[in-house]
């Protein structure tokens, strides 16, 4: 029994060991939070947002059936698993968004939001896959803000793609863009207000 548990216990470690390596490499946690700030900051808050789901706090069944001989090793156990997330928590760096290049683009894109808005709600402007917006009906548009609703894409898209670059140099990893764009373009779609359009492998959804 002791013997199949100790060799339980070693897998899990082992798991965890491999898992604070790549965090250290790249911090999607990190990455997740600074979007989810930026996001919030452009778009005024977070109409997506719901309360957390409860957690089930009841012990498992198996837990009763463990004699006091396997505790201890279970104990030790844990303290280490307890050490190393702990350790991958504070090797996982906060990423810098705080630059003037970052602050300017963001602002840019702040400002830019007040007038997309009437788009995403529409359903003519919706979120895509890489990060970006795009138009997914310009029949929606209004004949004379047609133009207008152009500009407005591309100019997002620009100031979206100098972004990421932005925020993968100024932490030092430039090789860090493609990342960084996933997890934005994860984010934005999850924190998009209901009723707003995104895009899939499959075409586009609302939510």
């Amino acid at each position: 029994m002791k013997a199949r548990t100790a060799l339980k216990i070693g897998g899990v470690l082992w798991l965890v060991s491999a898992c604070v390596t790549i965090n250290v490499y790249f911090p999607a946690a990190a990455a997740e939070q600074a979007a989810d700030k930026i996001i919030e900051g452009v778009w005024g808050g977070n109409p997506a947002d719901k309360p957390a789901e409860k957690t089930n706090t009841k012990p498992s069944p198996q837990s009763s059936l463990l004699d006091t001989s396997t505790r201890p090793l279970l104990f030790a156990a844990s303290s280490m698993l307890n050490f190393l997330v702990g350790s991958a928590q504070a090797a996982e760096p906060d990423l810098n968004i705080a630059t003037p290049a970052i602050k300017q683009l963001t602002q840019s894109m702040e400002s830019r939001h007040a007038d997309l808005k009437q788009y995403y709600d529409s359903g003519a402007i919706g979120l895509t896959a890489n990060g970006l917006i795009d138009v997914r009906d310009l029949n929606l548009v209004p004949l004379p803000q047609r133009t207008q609703a152009r500009k407005l894409v591309v100019d997002e898209n620009t100031d979206r793609s100098n972004l990421y670059r932005e925020i993968a140099s100024a932490n030092g990893h430039p090789e860090w863009e493609a990342d960084i764009r996933s997890t934005f373009a994860q984010r934005w779609i999850q924190r998009a207000a209901p009723g707003w359009y995104y895009q899939e492998a499959s075409g586009w959804k609302q939510k």
